[in-house]
């Protein structure tokens, strides 16, 4: 079907102006999937805040020229789903790899993170990625263990010497 040229503008700017805010960036070829198995893919991605779009690779490469996704480039060949992760960097990735476990059909071409392109095989570590909140409560802990170490082994020294007295009186009352 033709796409008039205002439509295609549209879907180019669209697309300049997601890649310009989005933190990573995932292609995967989607042949054979079925309209009903994308339509749960959308709706995953909308929940989990990734930017989901099926776009002709001729547009794509305007859309993301002179932004941090142009390295896609060479991967845009055949049919191509992109996401990008808009909240946090592993979004797009740990959605289109759980996607991908139920369909095998579903294939990742490649992912972009900060203006490089990476291979396929680094999606398990992109989707790996802590979310904002995870991150924050990691640093809380690793902040807050040497706190409450310090509070034990002050709590510590009364508990000595409450023993050694009970101890000494044990001691007595034995003798």
């Amino acid at each position: 079907m033709a796409i008039r040229l205002e439509d295609k503008k549209q879907i180019v700017s669209e697309v300049n102006e997601a890649a310009t805010s989005a933190l990573s960036a995932v292609l995967a070829d989607y042949r054979g999937v079925s309209v009903a198995d994308l339509t749960s893919l959308r709706k995953s991605a909308r929940e989990n805040g990734v930017f989901l779009r099926v776009v002709r690779n001729t547009l794509l490469k305007r859309a993301v020229a002179s932004t941090d996704y142009e390295c896609l480039n060479p991967v845009l060949s055949g049919p191509t789903i992109l996401a990008f992760s808009m909240e946090d960097p592993g979004a797009a990735a740990r959605v289109l790899k759980d996607f991908a476990k139920g369909n095998d059909k579903f294939e990742i071409k490649a992912l972009s993170i900060g203006g490089k392109l990476l291979g396929a095989d680094q999606l398990d570590a992109l989707a790996s990625l802590p979310t904002y909140d995870q991150a924050v409560s990691m640093l809380m802990s690793v902040m807050l263990a040497p706190v409450t170490k310090l509070a034990r082994t002050f709590n510590e020294v009364p508990t000595k010497v409450t023993r050694a007295v009970a101890a000494v009186r044990d001691q007595k009352q034995a003798a």
